[in-house]
């Protein structure tokens, strides 16, 4: 009976170790739990962080785009380009006169010289029947 006791004693020696090393895991696993949210977080500010410096690069970067583009239209005259571009399709027409003038003037000529003499079957009918 007295090697059972010690070996209860023993084993609840043991039993308490053991729980002990439980609770030391369980402890080491919640710092590492906590370690690993707050790296998390960090990484988390820092990725967020970085963007938002890379967006306001993007941004800064842009606008300046933007303002070189405006100022450069501004300083152009639109009333000026027009007038360039009406000039060229003028002198595009002038060019297609010159080249068709003569071949119009020869085919409207021709047109008015020919003259049919005959009749068309459609009038000598109408002579026939004397509708006209």
């Amino acid at each position: 009976r007295f090697g059972l006791k010690v070996t209860l004693a023993a084993m609840a020696s043991k039993s308490q170790e053991l729980i002990q090393q439980l609770l030391q895991a369980e402890k080491q696993a919640e710092e590492i739990i906590a370690n690993a949210k707050k790296n998390r977080l960090t990484k988390l500010r820092q990725a967020k962080e970085k963007a938002e410096e890379e967006l306001k690069e993007f941004r800064e970067k842009e606008e300046a785009k933007f303002q070189k583009e405006m100022g450069a239209k501004a300083g152009a005259d639109p009333a000026e380009a027009l007038k360039a571009s009406t000039k060229v399709e003028v002198d595009n027409v002038q060019k297609d006169y010159m080249k068709n003038k003569a071949q119009t003037v020869l085919y409207v000529v021709n047109k008015v010289l020919e003259v049919q003499i005959g009749l068309t079957d459609t009038q000598k009918q109408a002579l026939t029947t004397g509708a006209v």
